[in-house]
C-alpha cells in the first residue's frame, strides 16, 4: 500500500438494540446472547423474592389463634347431637379452610380428615348392625341370624334384631366424632406445624416438639400418599388398590423414617435440650405448679365437655390455667432458647380465636335453654328441627373467613417463608 491511497473505512458492526420480550427468541441468531442489562436487574427477582417473603411473615396469623379456633369449634360439636348443627359446624369450618389455606402441604390434609370422619360413621353404624344397639326400638328393619353366646358373656350379642332407632342413634353418635375429626383437621389444614412450635413456651419446647411431629405426621403422609399415586399414574401403573396400597407403604414408611433421622440430626446441631442451672426450690416449684395446673385444666375441660359438671368446669379449668401459666414461667427461666422474629399477637388472632371461644361459650349456653333441641331423641324416631339462636350461635364462627389474612400466592421458585 502507498502513502497516496486512502485508508480503509474501519469495519462497523451494528449494536443489537434492545428487544422485546416476544421478539427476543424469534429474530436471535444461533449462539447470540441476550444484551447484558446490569447487574441490579439480575438481583431483581430476588430482592422481589426477599420482599414478599417479609410481608407473607408479617402478615401471617399466629398459629395458636386458629387452634383456638378450631377446638372451640369442637367444644361445641361435643355438645350435641343434632345433626343439622353437627352439619352446619362442618361446614363452617370447611369454608373457612377453602378461604383462608395456603398451598403448604400440611394445608392438603383437610381432605383426609373429611375421609376419615365418614369411615368413623361407617364403623359406627357397623358396630350398631352387628353388635346391637342398647335403644330399644319398635320399628324392625331386618333381623339377622345371633350367635349363642355363653354365659360368661351375658348383656353382648352378636346379630339380632336391627331397628332404626338404633341405627339412628348411632348415626348421630359418629356424626359428633366426625365433627370433632374435621375440626381437628381444620386446625391441622391452617395452622403452621413450625410456627405453632416457635410460639410454644421455653418450659414446653421438648414436649412441643414431639407434639408438633405428632401432628405432621398426617399431612407430612397425605403429601407422601399422593406424591407416589401420582409417579404411579405417570409410569402407568394403577394408584388404586390393594396391590397399590402395599406397593406405596413401603416407601411412605421409608420416607417417615428419613425425616424423623433428618430431624433428629438437626435437632442435635442446634443444641437441641440443653439448659440452665436453676435453684432447685425453683425447679420443685416449677414442677407442682405445672402438674397441678394441667391438672386442672384436664378437671374443667372434661366438666365443661360433659353433659354435667359445667358449673364447677370453668373455675376449675381458670384455676389450672392459672397454675399452668405461673409454672410455665417459671420453667422458662431454664430455656436458653432465643426467638428469631417471633409471632405477634394482633387484633385479627384476638378475632379468630375469639370467635371460637364465643362459640364454645353459646353452645353451652345453649344446653341450658333448649336440650331437646340439642339433643333430638332417637325414640321416638322424630326429624331433628335446627334452633335459632344455637345456629346463629355457630355462624359466628365464619369471623376467620374475612378477619383472617388472605393467602400469599406463591410460586413454585419462591422459598417458604419457614
Amino acid at each position: 500500500m502507498s502513502a497516496d491511497e486512502p485508508l480503509p473505512e474501519p469495519l462497523t458492526v451494528p449494536r443489537p438494540g434492545p428487544r422485546s420480550a416476544a421478539a427476543g427468541t424469534a429474530d436471535r441468531a444461533p449462539g447470540e446472547r441476550l444484551p447484558n442489562r446490569g447487574r441490579f436487574a439480575a438481583e431483581a427477582p430476588e430482592a422481589t423474592k426477599q420482599v414478599r417473603t417479609r410481608a407473607a411473615r408479617a402478615d401471617a396469623l399466629h398459629a395458636g389463634a386458629w387452634w383456638i379456633w378450631a377446638l372451640g369449634l369442637a367444644t361445641a360439636a361435643s355438645r350435641t347431637t343434632n345433626p343439622l348443627l353437627l352439619g352446619l359446624l362442618v361446614g363452617v369450618a370447611g369454608y373457612v379452610v377453602a378461604a383462608r389455606r395456603t398451598d403448604a402441604p400440611w394445608a392438603r390434609s383437610y381432605g383426609a380428615f373429611l375421609k376419615l370422619g365418614l369411615v368413623v360413621i361407617g364403623i359406627r353404624l357397623v358396630f350398631a348392625v352387628v353388635l346391637g344397639s342398647p335403644i330399644p326400638g319398635t320399628h324392625v328393619l331386618v333381623t339377622l341370624p345371633e350367635v349363642p353366646l355363653p354365659d360368661w358373656a351375658r348383656g353382648v350379642r352378636i346379630g339380632g334384631r336391627v331397628t332404626a332407632e338404633g341405627l339412628v342413634f348411632a348415626l348421630y353418635d359418629g356424626l359428633k366424632l366426625a365433627a370433632l375429626l374435621i375440626c381437628v383437621g381444620a386446625a391441622n389444614a391452617l395452622a403452621n406445624p413450625a410456627r405453632l412450635l416457635k410460639s410454644l413456651p421455653g418450659a414446653l419446647y421438648e414436649a412441643g416438639v414431639a407434639v408438633v411431629v405428632a401432628m405432621t405426621f398426617a399431612p407430612n403422609l397425605v403429601a407422601d400418599v399422593q406424591r407416589l399415586r401420582a409417579a404411579r399414574r405417570l409410569r402407568g401403573r394403577p394408584d388404586r388398590g390393594v396391590k397399590a396400597l402395599l406397593q406405596v407403604g413401603l416407601p411412605v414408611l421409608e420416607g417417615a423414617l428419613e425425616r424423623s433421622v433428618a430431624l433428629a440430626a438437626a435437632m442435635d446441631a442446634r443444641g437441641y435440650g440443653r439448659t440452665a442451672q436453676v435453684p432447685p426450690a425453683v425447679r420443685h416449684t416449677t414442677s407442682a405448679l405445672t402438674l397441678g395446673g394441667l391438672l386442672g385444666v384436664c378437671a374443667g375441660t372434661y366438666g365443661l365437655l360433659g353433659d354435667v359438671g359445667a358449673g364447677y368446669g370453668l373455675p376449675v379449668l381458670a384455676a389450672g390455667l392459672a397454675a399452668a401459666l405461673a409454672g410455665l414461667w417459671l420453667g422458662g427461666r431454664r430455656s436458653v432458647r432465643t426467638r428469631y422474629r417471633p409471632d405477634r399477637w394482633g387484633v385479627r388472632a384476638w378475632l379468630v380465636s375469639g370467635s371460637g371461644v364465643a362459640v364454645a361459650v353459646l353452645m353451652i349456653r345453649a344446653n341450658s335453654y333448649a336440650p331437646a333441641a340439642l339433643h333430638p331423641p332417637a325414640v321416638p324416631l322424630t326429624a331433628p328441627e335446627l334452633p335459632l339462636w344455637p345456629a346463629v350461635s355457630v355462624l359466628l364462627g365464619l369471623i376467620p373467613a374475612f378477619a383472617a389474612p388472605a393467602p400469599a400466592t406463591r410460586t413454585p421458585s419462591e422459598e417458604d417463608p419457614q
